[in-house]
C-alpha cells in the first residue's frame, strides 16, 4: 500500500513532532522539502 501525506508547519519544533510521529506509524520516504519564506 502506498499512500502520499504532506506537512505544513510554522515551526521547526512542529514539522520534528510530527515527522517523528510519522516514521513511528510507518514506514516513511522523504521526497522533496520546500520553504516559502516568512509570510507574515
Amino acid at each position: 500500500m502506498e499512500a502520499l501525506g504532506m506537512i505544513e508547519t510554522r515551526g521547526l519544533v512542529a514539522l520534528i513532532e510530527a515527522s517523528d510521529a510519522m516514521v513511528k506509524a510507518a514506514r516513511v520516504k522523504l521526497v522533496g522539502v520546500k520553504q516559502i519564506g516568512g509570510a507574515w
